[in-house]
């Protein structure tokens, strides 16, 4: 028995030595270039965000832009004609495509700019820094929220118009409708993730709404020809990269624009390229991130 007893004690931890360590290989998770894992989880979260309070994120934008063309309808009618390259359009028809593209960009610009303001509010944006996620995994997850909810509320409110009747959502070329609300989506929702990484209170991401985001938006033709404008404001409403996105967008649906779509395709090509590597870098360097 005595002579049994070590044999029996040495070979015991030996095996269970090489079993933990055997056990611990299996739960290691290998992660090559790209952690498709990682991005994904973080998608769903960003899109999960916005989808748990649908009320305020959903609805709420779709129930606006109903109003805006509803107040419209009942002001104009069917009398409002327009001149110019949109001769012979009804407003109502002509109104319609610019309110969804605002919808796009107030969308795409609040879901990343609430959710990095919040986070770092709340000091849980460790959550998104500790995962082994790269800098252009981080870019990609964020923007891929907001062009969700920014396309999402865009075609809710299409549909909408469409059924109730308030104008003609008629497609005539595809292609833009895709090519500029993509890109205005990505566009603004690089600014909200901008914009939200360097605010360091609600009350900053607040002033880059109202006094950047907004009057952009409205001063750049949702409700009118940019014609009628008188100079220097026409030659303005050019530089307005947020009336590309609307002149391009509107084409789509009518087949007329107000300025060359090769030139609105290469304005929001662009700064879609430009804003993301902002945000890349801002999420590289850890800018108001990190210690």
């Amino acid at each position: 028995m005595t002579d049994i007893a070590p044999d029996a004690t040495t070979v015991r931890p030996v095996s269970t030595s090489s079993s933990r360590t055997e056990s611990s290989l299996r739960v290691i998770r290998q992660y090559g270039a790209f952690n498709g894992l990682g991005l994904w989880t973080l998608y769903k979260r960003e899109v999960g965000r916005f989808l748990k309070v649908w009320m305020q994120t959903v609805f709420a934008p779709v129930v606006t832009t109903l109003l805006f063309m509803t107040v419209f309808k009942l002001a104009f009618g069917d009398r409002g004609r327009l001149t110019g390259d949109f001769d012979g359009l009804n407003y109502n028809d002509f109104l319609a495509p610019g309110l969804v593209v605002m919808a796009i960009l107030q969308n795409a610009f609040q879901n990343t700019s609430s959710s990095l303001v919040q986070a770092k509010f709340n000091s849980t944006h460790v959550d998104f820094l500790m995962p082994p996620l790269s800098p252009l995994e981080l870019t990609a997850g964020f923007l891929g929220g907001a062009i969700t909810r920014g396309i999402m509320v865009a075609v809710i409110s299409a549909i909408g118009i469409e059924i109730s009747g308030l104008a003609d959502m008629s497609v005539v070329h595809i292609w833009p409708i895709l090519w500029f609300g993509t890109t205005s989506a990505i566009v603004l929702g690089a600014l909200g993730a901008m914009g939200g990484i360097w605010a360091d209170k609600f009350d900053h991401l607040s002033a880059v709404t109202n006094f950047i985001i907004v009057p952009l938006t409205f001063l750049s033709g949702t409700f009118y020809d940019i014609k009628v404008m008188q100079e220097p404001f026409l030659t303005m409403a050019h530089l307005d990269p947020f009336f590309y996105m609307i002149d391009g967008f509107r084409y789509g649906f009518l087949g007329v624009a107000n300025s060359s779509i090769v030139t609105g395709m290469w304005v929001t090509g662009g700064l879609s390229v430009v804003l993301t590597a902002g945000v890349w870098w801002m999420f590289r360097a850890g800018y108001k991130l990190k210690a």
